[in-house]
């Protein structure tokens, strides 16, 4: 087993969808009627994605919206503006915490509690090109999957 890399995507298949298995009578499924949400359906593989608005959730609820995101090949990661709930602050998250993407209802999962994200290193955008900010980012997740 490989040690953990929080720059880099566990399933690269998320962008490409995140599609649940399906068996060939099953139904794909659709957004309600009605929705607000004019946005294109779930991606094929090789789109593209753009993942800049879409809602974050922690394994215990909501952390806010991607403010920004790269997926760079080793480098990915995910600028989340937390809104109210801490205040304004906005967290970087490694995409290794990514646990899913559901493109239909634009919805990120993260495997981390609200509390990880909250306790995480501050997101300094003036600070983020340096090495010695991104090895403390990516210290403090790769620790919380040691502490479980």
């Amino acid at each position: 087993m490989q040690p953990f890399n929080p720059w880099a995507w566990r399933d690269p298949s998320a962008l490409a969808g995140g599609y649940e298995q399906t068996r060939p009578d099953d139904v794909p499924r659709q957004r309600p009627a009605g929705t607000a949400d004019d946005g294109p359906d779930a991606p094929g593989p090789g789109t593209p994605i753009d993942l800049t608005g879409y809602r974050v959730e922690a394994t215990d609820g909501r952390i806010g919206a991607i403010d920004e995101a790269s997926d760079d090949a080793g480098a990915g990661y995910l600028v989340v503006d937390t809104g109210p709930w801490i205040f304004g602050r906005k967290v970087l998250l490694p995409v290794g915490t990514v646990a899913r993407v559901d493109h239909l209802e634009r919805v990120v999962h993260v495997d981390r509690t609200r509390e990880q994200v909250r306790e995480s290193p501050a997101f300094d955008p003036d600070d983020f090109a340096r090495t010695e900010y991104r090895e403390q980012v990516g210290n403090y997740y790769a620790e919380s999957y040691r502490r479980g």
